[in-house]
């Protein structure tokens, strides 16, 4: 049988004080002589007792934690190296702070802002994170009509106000073109995220501006909902086509990784016949052969600046926009020069 958690009434007992005089000492208010206050918490350190983070929301403190609402497939989560990194980032700044993150999955717009309204009504967070923004996100005026502190992951110019944490995913794909393009590449295909995603629509554009700058055909552009499932079957469309790709960019590395398995199956051998280039480096595409080129970032520090901006939004100064760095391309054993065009043979 698990032992009774300890209470104020047990340290009055222990410490023979009134549970008022344990309460003003324990919250270091004015009330009691600084040997009763120390007595007492000498007490409550000896009993294990740890306050009671719903009831000091109630009677107006903080709960101590921040939220997370994820909507991505649950499924997605165990084996996309992104979310678990960024959360290590987010955890290592929150122990220090003895702050909890509360993470919940969602499966659309409307019930992520469901979510946040019951957390901040119930007052179970102080503030929450919002990933995935959208070209046009509800979520951004949700957050600020009832005013929970919330800091968005994503470009400043959908954030609507709130402080944007961000990276230039467009400097990203220029660099991935010009690598591409210098290596004889003219056919380009990206299997990139959801189109309503505006990080997706950030690399969309990106990409355009990026194939008119290396003077070579506009690239064909896939929207899937980053799964591995979806990644194959959009790379599977991609190579059987009568023009096929000489290479192929994937906005994650799960993705990426099922693509090569596409290549086997279709015959292909990468890079000879087609290169492939991961978003975000991982141990996914270091442990494949060839190992995949890939666009690299410090992924735990981006989740690390976040909870730093939103602890300090909670604590009421002011948080502008932080830009992290862009994610820079590393080239690996499955990027070549394209194969000989029969045409021009």
């Amino acid at each position: 049988m698990a032992e009774k958690r300890p209470t104020m009434a047990d340290i009055a007992r222990r410490a023979g004080v009134s549970k008022v005089a344990v309460s003003y000492a324990l919250n270091d208010q004015p009330g009691v002589s600084e040997a009763t206050r120390a007595s007492i918490k000498s007490i409550a350190e000896e009993l294990g007792w740890r306050p009671n983070s719903a009831a000091r929301a109630l009677t107006g403190g903080r709960a101590q934690a921040v939220g997370l609402v994820v909507r991505r497939p649950a499924r997605t989560l165990g084996v996309e190296p992104f979310f678990m990194e960024f959360i290590s980032g987010v955890e290592t700044v929150l122990a220090e702070r003895s702050y909890a993150l509360m993470l919940q999955m969602a499966g659309d717009q409307e019930q992520e802002v469901e979510v946040c309204r019951r957390w901040w009504g119930e007052r179970r967070v102080d503030g929450v994170f919002l990933m995935d923004l959208q070209t046009e996100d509800a979520r951004v005026d949700a957050v600020r009509d009832i005013g929970l502190p919330a800091v968005a992951i994503g470009p400043p110019e959908v954030a609507g106000g709130l402080p944007a944490i961000w990276s230039d995913d467009g400097e990203s794909v220029h660099e991935i073109v010009r690598y591409l393009a210098a290596l004889g590449h003219r056919r380009i295909a990206r299997v990139a995220g959801p189109a309503a995603f505006a990080h997706t629509a950030v690399r969309d554009a990106a990409l355009a501006e990026a194939c008119r700058a290396a003077g070579i055909p506009e690239a064909t552009v896939v929207h899937t909902d980053y799964t591995g499932d979806a990644g194959a079957r959009a790379a599977r469309a991609l190579l059987i086509a009568p023009e096929r790709p000489t290479a192929l960019v994937f906005d994650n590395d799960i993705m990426a990784v099922a693509a090569l398995s596409v290549a086997q199956e279709l015959g292909l051998s990468i890079p000879a016949d087609v290169s492939v280039v991961a978003w975000d480096e991982s141990p996914l595409t270091q442990v494949v052969r060839p190992m995949l080129s890939a666009v690299t970032r410090d992924i735990p520090g981006y989740g690390a600046t976040a909870a730093t901006a939103l602890l300090a939004l909670i604590g009421g100064e002011d948080v502008g926009d932080v830009r992290e760095g862009y994610a820079h391309f590393v080239p690996r054993g499955s990027t070549a020069p394209p194969p000989p065009d029969p045409a021009t043979r």
